[in-house]
């Protein structure tokens, strides 16, 4: 049985070592070649880009032989004719769409029909999922959600090799690494039929790396990513068909991590710049590592490395069911770090709305306070210790440690009907209640205050004391209905105090005036 496998992995090795120059010789005569045209291409010259065509005729010649072969040794007993072209007459189908993508360019939404066709074509031969451990055990799934799952599965992981095709062996070299871990995985489940298409495939494209690693000579074009990556859904599905086991579900997305990874971070780069999904851009994980400074070859290895290294933690799920937990968790640790190295700002924003989400709640009880201080405003007349009292229950526990008052009539009040007030200026007065030394604020908001005929009245300063810790209170509450708000109270209370003055003003001459009658009296 190994000398079969070996055997029939350096045939197709051989029959790719042959075929690939043949077919580049073929595509450079016939001007079939991909050009750089924009950021995106890292090769400066021509490059026939057919190299699709090389993987088909190899893979097709050697697992012909190899089943063949499998016959006439009883390898590969109860895998019949039928079995067999469930999953190359799909596989033939999306071969022939990447090679007319090659040459005319098809749409984004014709490619995902023809490929969701040929994933309808897989499930009615058999391979689907019908049986998904995070959903039930026993019970096998229906129609209605099997097809959709076996289909999305397909697109998600035929493009996905087809994302990442971006440098010279990139997608061939990772999808060696997944293939070797279904061959692996086939062989320990005894599924014959995986084993022979696993290391066939494996041969065929450990045979075409020699002409497309760097500097490449002939592409994989989407006639071989989208063939590679079909295959290996299709295998995928076909060594796990009869396991009911978390497992089952975790060792091919894991086998496949690095290009499921680099379409996750797509769809979520594209969707948070407001670009369309199917339009290609320069920020692929390969991409970040050229602009980190890593050579074309550099970025390659480091790619094969995190590729291997995603193959081997699958492989320790075939030991035990318990350490699933263990590896998606250092997978996950894994994958964090990674990315973090990448520096992607969309990263920075995920972040920054996942702290949001965490202090919501705080954010949300902040607001009330405020809200409850507005409350107060409008029904009272106040004076500036009452207004400062309320200014501190409302913002202190948003984190402001102070505020001032702008206006002009501050300049002429005295001080003890300020109080908590400070004047520091003219016209200006401060209260701090968590910090005494105004300089050492490093966040200001001014508001601007309006008297209720609409003029302006002045400006009211809110003061924080560090610029870096998190604003827990929203910001258009502050800006729109409390400063409305606080006008009203800030202007009431000047107009208690000019009340007050005016009162006191009168006195004197109402006390002169009695005086001089009690004189006219005594008379």
């Amino acid at each position: 049985m190994t000398i079969y496998y070996i055997v029939t992995f350096v045939l197709a090795t051989l029959a790719s070592l042959v075929i690939t120059p043949a077919v580049r010789d073929v595509v450079i005569r016939g001007g079939w070649l991909d050009k750089p045209s924009d950021g995106r291409h890292s090769h400066t010259k021509a490059v026939p880009r057919l190299g699709g065509v090389a993987i088909f005729a190899g893979f097709t010649l050697a697992a012909v032989a190899a089943f063949s072969a499998a016959q006439l040794l009883d390898i590969a007993p109860g895998v019949s004719i039928r079995t067999l072209l469930g999953i190359l007459l799909p596989a033939c189908l999306i071969f022939v769409l990447g090679l007319l993508d090659d040459i005319y360019s098809l749409g984004p939404y014709l490619k995902f029909g023809v490929q969701a066709v040929a994933a309808l074509w897989l499930y009615w031969g058999g391979f689907g999922i019908h049986l998904l451990a995070f959903y039930s055990r026993h019970a096998t799934l229906g129609f209605f959600m099997a097809l959709p799952l076996t289909i999305f599965w397909v697109l998600l992981i035929t493009n996905a090799f087809n994302l990442i095709d971006g440098l010279d062996g990139l997608s061939a070299g990772s999808a060696l690494f997944s293939t070797l871990i279904i061959f692996a995985v086939a062989l320990i489940r005894h599924t014959p039929l995986v084993s022979i298409l696993s290391i066939v495939l494996a041969g065929v494209i450990f045979g075409f790396l020699r002409y497309n690693f760097h500097p490449a000579s002939i592409f994989l074009g989407d006639s071989g990513s989208l063939f590679i990556g079909f295959l290996l859904s299709a295998l995928a599905l076909a060594s796990s068909q009869k396991s009911t086991t978390v497992v089952a579900v975790a060792i091919p997305v894991v086998a496949f991590g690095l290009p499921l990874l680099d379409v996750c971070l797509s769809v979520l780069r594209r969707y948070m710049n407001g670009k369309p999904l199917f339009i290609g851009d320069e920020d692929h994980v390969h991409h970040k590592l050229i602009k980190r400074g890593f050579s074309h070859g550099q970025a390659v290895l480091v790619l094969y490395a995190v590729a291997a290294a995603f193959g081997i933690l699958s492989l320790t799920l075939l030991h035990s069911e318990l350490m699933i937990g263990f590896v998606l968790l250092l997978v996950g640790l894994g994958v964090w770090l990674g990315v973090q190295q990448l520096r992607y700002v969309e990263l920075y924003e995920v972040a920054a709305f996942a702290r949001l989400i965490w202090r919501r709640k705080r954010i949300t009880a902040n607001n009330l306070q405020v809200r409850r201080a507005m409350e107060s405003f409008p029904n009272q007349s106040l004076d500036f210790a009452e207004l400062c009292h309320i200014l501190q229950s409302a913002l202190a526990c948003a984190g402001f440690c102070g505020v001032s008052i702008s206006v002009p009539q501050v300049g002429w009040i005295d001080e003890t009907l300020l109080f908590p007030l400070r004047r520091i200026n003219e016209g200006e007065a401060s209260y701090l209640w968590a910090n005494q030394d105004l300089l050492a604020t490093q966040w200001q908001l001014k508001l601007e205050l309006t008297s209720s005929s609409g003029a302006r009245l002045g400006d009211l300063n809110l003061f924080r004391e560090s610029a870096s810790d998190p604003l827990l209170v929203d910001m258009n509450l502050l800006g729109d209905e409390f400063r409305i708000a606080i006008s009203v109270a800030v202007e009431r209370a000047l107009g208690r105090i000019s009340e007050g003055r005016e009162a006191q003003e009168k006195s004197p001459s109402i006390l002169a005036r009695a005086a001089s009658a009690n004189q006219q009296v005594g008379s």
